[in-house]
């Protein structure tokens, strides 16, 4: 699939991020539009993961106005969140694959969760995406007898099955070494460039010289751009 139309998908203006009364985030005036790139760079600490999860609506939005994909965050209601959810694709450091259940098998569980009733047309479709992150051999390996790069494609793999409007990676790195690190760099660029938006925090500096995009830098709760 390809987006050509570019769109402005996130819009924080003055927003202020608190967890247990402590400021994360303070004055983050943020606009992303689709086809974008772009990452979060900071320390461990630095407020990277819980912007990320202001988009998902895991923490709330304290203070200022918060846009993402149509939704009003500061006025989101609770029924509303598995459908915000919905239009996301999150990439995690540790996998999260389910342990007992073999490639295919992860997948059609997250489409089984997701409203798809049709099993042929389920197959089909994990099939299309498993040959999209260059995993359509692996479709009955256990997650076990994967390498952790092969593991992480499946993880891009299940982000991807509901066509969602953003990725969000988060160290999506972190738990490999450097060759395999950059395999799943080009494959999130390669995302990128067929017009998805890929929002990813990394402690990796080489990257963004590697694999360029919007640079976000996060020091004293606050968020910079260079």
């Amino acid at each position: 699939m390809q987006w050509t139309q570019k769109m402005e998908l996130i819009n924080y203006q003055s927003v202020e991020v608190r967890q247990d009364e402590l400021i994360v985030l303070k004055d983050v005036n943020l606009s992303i539009q689709s086809g974008e790139f772009v990452y979060l760079l900071g320390r461990v600490g630095s407020g990277k993961s819980s912007l990320m999860k202001t988009f998902y609506a895991e923490i709330p939005i304290y203070a200022g106005s918060a846009q993402f994909l149509g939704y009003d965050l500061t006025k989101l209601r609770k029924s509303q969140i598995p459908y915000l959810r919905r239009k996301i694709g999150v990439v995690f450091q540790d996998f999260q694959l389910l342990p007992d259940r073999n490639v295919e098998e992860n997948l059609m569980f997250v489409l089984h969760a997701t409203g798809w009733k049709d099993k042929k047309v389920m197959a089909n479709h994990v099939q299309d995406i498993l040959k999209q992150v260059g995993m359509e051999n692996k479709r009955y390996k256990m997650p076990y007898h994967l390498s952790g790069g092969e593991q992480q494609r499946v993880v891009i793999a299940r982000a991807l099955l509901n066509s969602p409007e953003i990725i969000l990676a988060d160290e999506p790195t972190g738990n490999l070494d450097y060759n395999t690190g950059q395999e799943i760099m080009e494959l999130l660029h390669g995302i990128c460039k067929a017009g998805m938006t890929v929002i990813m925090s990394t402690h990796n500096t080489h990257w963004p010289e590697q694999y360029p995009g919007r640079k976000l830098e996060f020091h004293d709760a606050r968020i910079s751009e260079n």
